[in-house]
């Protein structure tokens, strides 16, 4: 882990577990810098990216990174592969649409990058010289 007062990247397992350690660590900064206000946004775009990395690369290792400078709040997860995140068609849900057996219960999604845009001021993807790609979100306090 590495922690400065402004920064904060640590590695994870890619789990189903990663997005609630990654909402309690946003909280833990956010409440430090005085920016409650945007957290249930930030806990949502955090959730998001580090779901899709988890999916990208299960069980294997992905950092998430929690930051502020002048431009605001950055919030960026890095995983392994090296895949372009690809946002799926937002389609019109409807209760006769979902498929709500147990083996399709998580894959009535597909709103998660939609959403990380709609509540981010910007948001992006980039390679990591190292390998792999962090995707990133930033929100304006």
């Amino acid at each position: 882990m590495i922690t400065t007062p402004d920064c904060m990247v640590i590695a994870m397992l890619a789990s189903k577990a990663a997005p609630g350690l990654a909402r309690t660590l946003t909280r833990s900064r956010l409440d430090k810098w005085g920016y409650t206000h945007i957290s249930d946004d930030a806990f949502l775009i955090a959730s998001e990216l580090i779901a899709n990395a988890s999916t990208a690369t299960p069980g294997q290792q992905i950092r998430f990174q929690c930051s502020r400078d002048t431009a605001g709040v950055l919030i960026a997860v890095w995983d392994a592969s090296p895949a372009q995140p690809q946002a799926r068609p937002v389609v019109e849900m409807t209760p006769e649409t979902l498929d709500l057996s147990e083996e399709n219960w998580d894959r009535n999604g597909g709103w998660g990058l939609p959403i990380v845009a709609a509540l981010a001021a910007d948001c992006g993807h980039c390679p990591d010289p190292s390998g792999g790609k962090w995707i990133w979100a930033r929100l304006i306090p």
